[in-house]
C-alpha cells in the first residue's frame, strides 16, 4: 500500500532498531577505550572508512535503482490492467448485441464483466499469496467457483471462462469474427499483463549481491568509529548513529522496494486499484446494486 501522508517516524527506525542498538554500544565501547584507557593507536586515517564509504554508497544507488525499477514496472503493468479492463468492459458493453433476446445478452454481459471484476480481485489476491475466493464469490455464480477449484491460479481460470463464454458469443451470432478477434486482443493483454506480474513476483533479487553488500557495509561500520574518534571526541557516538543509520536505510528501502507485491507500506496497492476499476465497470454498466467487494490495503506497523 502507498502511503500519501507521512511515515511515522517510528516505524521508519523499527526497521533498523537492532542495528543502531549494536552501532550506539559498539560506538560507547570504542570511545570508552579511547579516552578512559589512553590507547591513542586504535585511531585510523579517515581516509580508509572514506573510501570503502564511497564504494558502498556507488553499490547502494545501484541497488536502489534495480529496486525501484522493480516496483515502477509493477505499477506501469497494473495501469494498463487498469486501463485495459475498462477496454474490455467497453467493448463487451457495445459491440455485443441481440435484438430478439436483448434479456439474455444483458445477462451475458453483466456476468462477463463481473467476472473481469473479480479476476482483477483475485491476480491482486494471488501475487500477495492469499486466498482470493471470499471475493470471487461475488461477483461469480457458483458453478463457475466450481470450475475454479481445478486451478491453483484463480485468475487463470477466470481468463479460461472469459475465452469460453466469447467463443460462445461468437457462435450465438452476438459478435462477428472481426469483434472476436478485437476483444480477444484484449484479454490477451491482460494475460501478458498478469504473466508480467508473476514474472516480479517469482524472480528473486539475487541473493549474493544483497550478501556481498551487507558485508561490506557491516566491515565498514566496523572500522567507521577508528576514523572518527580522534575527529569528533565524545560526539563520536551521535555522529557514527547518524551515519550509519542512513546508510542501513538506504539498504532497507532497497529491500522492500523489490518486492513490490508483499503488502507492505511501499507495495503496490493492488487492491485499491482493483476497487478503482470495481467502480468504473459497475457505472459503465450501471449496475449500482451490486456490493462492493472492498478490501482495503492494510499493513501492521509493530
Amino acid at each position: 500500500m502507498l502511503l500519501k501522508n507521512n511515515i511515522p517516524i517510528g516505524y521508519i527506525f523499527g526497521k533498523i532498531k537492532y542495528e543502531i542498538l549494536f552501532v550506539t554500544i559498539y560506538g560507547i565501547a570504542i570511545e570508552v577505550i579511547y579516552q578512559n584507557f589512553h590507547i591513542t593507536n586504535i585511531s585510523i586515517p579517515m581516509t580508509v572508512p572514506t573510501v570503502l564509504g564511497t564504494i558502498i554508497s556507488l553499490l547502494l544507488a545501484f541497488r536502489s535503482n534495480q529496486a525501484y525499477d522493480r516496483w515502477w514496472e509493477a505499477r506501469i503493468i497494473w495501469g494498463a490492467i487498469v486501463n485495459d479492463s475498462r477496454s474490455f468492459a467497453r467493448q463487451i458493453i457495445f459491440l455485443m448485441e441481440d435484438p430478439f433476446q436483448p434479456e439474455n445478452i444483458e445477462a451475458f454481459k453483466q456476468r462477463i464483466i463481473k467476472r473481469q471484476i473479480a479476476w482483477c480481485y483475485a491476480l491482486g489476491k494471488g501475487l500477495r499469496k492469499d486466498d482470493p475466493m471470499p471475493l470471487i464469490r461475488k461477483f461469480v455464480s457458483e458453478e463457475e467457483c466450481e470450475y475454479l477449484k481445478d486451478y491453483d491460479n484463480k485468475h487463470v481460470g477466470l481468463q479460461q471462462l472469459h475465452a469460453r463464454d466469447l467463443n460462445n458469443a461468437l457462435k450465438q451470432g452476438w459478435i462477428n469474427p472481426y469483434q472476436q478477434i478485437e476483444i480477444d486482443r484484449t484479454i490477451t493483454r491482460l494475460c501478458d499483463a498478469m504473466g508480467k506480474c508473476e514474472r516480479i513476483k517469482n524472480t528473486v533479487f539475487p541473493s549474493t549481491y544483497g550478501l556481498y553488500i551487507k558485508m561490506a557495509l557491516h566491515f565498514f561500520i566496523l572500522l567507521l568509529p577508528f576514523g572518527l574518534v580522534q575527529l569528533f571526541g565524545f560526539l563520536m557516538v551521535p555522529v557514527l548513529i547518524v551515519i550509519t543509520a542512513c546508510f542501513f536505510l538506504i539498504e532497507k528501502m532497497a529491500i522492500h522496494l523489490q518486492d513490490p507485491f508483499e503488502n507492505k507500506p511501499t507495495d503496490t496497492p493492488v487492491l485499491t486499484i482493483s476497487r478503482n476499476i470495481e467502480r468504473d465497470l459497475k457505472q459503465m454498466m450501471k449496475d449500482k446494486h451490486v456490493p462492493s467487494a472492498y478490501e482495503p490495503d492494510a499493513f501492521f506497523i509493530l
